[in-house]
């Protein structure tokens, strides 16, 4: 039995059909990866399995409980990280803790041992007399991770834990991510940030209230069939221009200082110096890579440049 398993889940509000039936599954100690831009529906999805919405078609189902039915059940084993975790800013580290400690009724004598191993895995230890409101950024998330972690559930649902977070610290993140998997924990989590792919067993590319595909990291990748070249030029804009005009292109997409182009076939030696002839000579340099999750997401949902 899977986790979490979701059935053709549609969720409206208003006219507006924010999720148009999405159906998912999770398996038990996976690491499963929300991937998309904000508005995909990623957030009414989570909160949904998480009892806080209902849906308005389909079923979802955690642990083989229904959300709209065994609602106390559910709570009691999963734990919940919004986009936006609202910690009492006025109080300790401590205070926090015991309060949602209190909240979830854990045991006194279960307590402190509990508190110890979360203080241990966050290292926020040293600050645990600090106010909420004095961390930074991602000692904010690594609090907002253990208050939903204190009761030890069995799953953990996570959106976009890491926005707004500092590389360093959204890499320390995905390391704690990994050793409460290790644990035997079943975690959801969401992201904008498409590299962070990586960090999971597998994913779902979500967009507009649909998802894309569901594979490992690898299986996309293995599974993209055009290829892929980075390319500099003088002048970005006019090389994406130039090569959306050749029937040999598949797509286009600019990435920073340089422009990805993917092809139907691999150009041949001759049609690269033929172009920059074509192009009077904007091109500088082309190499062959290997597609990034971003790559492989542009394409399914056909955003050229």
């Amino acid at each position: 039995m899977n986790d979490i398993e979701v059935n053709e889940f549609v969720k409206k509000y208003g006219d507006i059909e924010a999720v148009h039936g999405v159906s998912i599954s999770v398996k038990p100690g996976e690491l499963f990866g929300l991937i998309g831009p904000d508005g995909a529906g990623k957030t009414s999805l989570m909160r949904a399995i998480c009892t806080l919405i209902v849906p308005d078609a389909g079923t979802i189902y955690v642990k083989g409980m229904d959300v709209t039915k065994e609602i106390a059940k559910i709570r009691s084993i999963l734990g919940y990280m919004p986009q936006r975790f609202s910690l009492y800013q006025d109080l300790t580290v401590e205070q926090n803790l015991q309060f949602f400690a209190d909240l979830f009724q854990v045991p006194l004598e279960a307590r402190q041992k509990r508190l110890a191993q979360l203080y241990q895995f966050s290292r926020l230890g040293p600050f645990k007399k600090r106010s909420a409101g004095a961390l930074s950024g991602g000692m904010k998330q690594k609090l907002a991770l253990s208050c939903a972690l204190i009761h030890t559930p069995e799953i953990l649902v996570l959106d976009e834990p890491t926005f707004g977070v500092d590389p360093v610290s959204r890499h320390e993140f995905w390391d704690i991510l990994r050793s409460i998997q290790e644990e035997g924990t079943t975690i959801l989590v969401s992201t904008a940030y498409m590299e962070e792919a990586d960090q999971c067993d597998r994913v779902a590319l979500f967009f507009d209230g649909k998802i894309k595909t569901i594979d490992t990291p690898k299986g996309l990748r293995s599974n993209y069939e055009y290829p892929l070249f980075s390319i500099q030029a003088k002048d970005l804009r006019a090389a994406a221009e130039f090569f959306q005009s050749l029937k040999e292109v598949h797509t286009t997409q600019l990435f920073g200082d340089t422009l990805h182009v993917s092809f139907t076939a691999v150009p041949e030696d001759n049609a690269w110096h033929e172009w920059v002839k074509m192009s009077s000579a904007n091109l500088l340099s082309w190499q062959s890579i290997p597609p990034s999750i971003e790559d492989i997401f542009l394409d399914l949902i056909g955003n050229n440049t």
